[in-house]
């Protein structure tokens, strides 16, 4: 008995060489699609693999159809969220749970198709040696191209990511995905943005366009101002995460220094021409006010810093002698 555990944990920790994560919502006409030309990929890639597929609070048969090609592919993981959460959740979700070396997303409603697409950005990762590819569709006619345009067009110009299908399936080396902060939001479109921020080597390839035969698309206009607030949001956080002081304590001094010019001014003002601009005078101390708290407050995000990440290295250590136990 101990030695069949024993087995079993052992294989646990055979990591498969691709991990294809696939977000499913109301999708029961397409993800047996997904699921079966995603081992039949690896198949006729030569190498090992595992499907992770979350069923994101989905009301159709979705669940029903993924509990039968369980029985049909040992290594397709279902994960069950009871309300939908989003695909940044299911990433999330996903992400956590994956051992593969290489970690491909995927969608369920077989606009790519798994068994081109994957080995092409695998190819792609081994040959030109990257840490991330991306897909681009070619030929794409749909009505999200206008979105999808703005969305590129701001990635390019506001986090570097020079790719031209930005919000697409996208393969992964482990130490990419490892180094993603939690996430939340609708982070899932700000992927590439993490990895080049992170100093990740980005690629693309060219991918077959295929349109939605089935079910309806979960994406609308009304997530592009969301979109854009996120985008600022992880700009701040990748910026000024780990050196809160650089932005709290930015702002202070400009804050003090226009606040010392203005009392500047009056002294002469008052020096020169006895003349008195209280409301002036006012203004210039809030500003310094103001100044000396935002200081303050990156006094006081440091503190949070350093606290963040001695918790950080303990979990580590606390996880590596767990390893070493077992």
């Amino acid at each position: 008995m101990h030695l069949e555990s024993s087995e079993a944990q052992a294989s646990e920790k055979v990591r498969p060489y691709l991990s294809i994560v696939v977000p499913a919502r109301n999708e029961e006409a397409t993800i047996a699609a997904v699921v079966e030309r995603s081992f039949q990929a690896f198949a006729q890639m030569g190498c090992s693999g595992e499907v992770l597929v979350v069923n994101d609070g989905s009301t159709d048969r979705t669940g029903e159809v993924l509990a039968k090609l369980q029985e049909r592919f040992p290594a397709l993981r279902v994960f069950t969220h009871r309300r939908g959460r989003g695909m940044t959740a299911a990433l999330q979700t996903m992400f956590s749970a994956s051992r593969g070396e290489i970690v491909i997303l995927i969608p369920a409603d077989m606009e790519s198709d798994p068994l081109l697409d994957i080995p092409a950005l695998v190819t792609k990762l081994e040959q030109d040696d990257l840490d991330v590819v991306a897909g681009w569709r070619q030929g794409r006619r749909d009505n999200k191209v206008l979105a999808s345009k703005i969305y590129n067009f701001v990635m390019d110009r506001v986090a570097n990511v020079h790719v031209h299908d930005g919000n697409w399936i996208k393969a992964m080396r482990r130490e990419v995905v490892e180094s993603f902060p939690p996430l939340r939001s609708d982070w899932h479109r700000f992927l590439l943005m993490i990895a080049v921020h992170n100093g990740f080597r980005l690629g693309e390839v060219p991918t077959v366009y295929r349109p939605r035969q089935a079910g309806s698309s979960k994406f609308g206009w009304e997530r592009i101002p969301k979109s854009f607030l996120d985008v600022l949001v992880l700009k701040f956080l990748l910026t000024f995460s780990e050196a809160p002081m650089r932005f709290f304590g930015g702002l202070g001094l400009i804050a003090l220094t226009i606040s010392a010019a203005v009392f500047t001014y009056l002294v002469l003002l008052y020096v020169l021409a006895e003349t008195q601009q209280r409301p002036v005078f006012i203004a210039a101390g809030v500003l310094a006010i103001i100044g000396v708290l935002l200081i303050l407050v990156g006094f006081l995000a440091e503190l949070i810093v350093a606290q963040g990440e001695r918790i950080t290295e303990l979990e580590k250590r606390f996880a590596g002698r767990r390893e070493n136990a077992d």
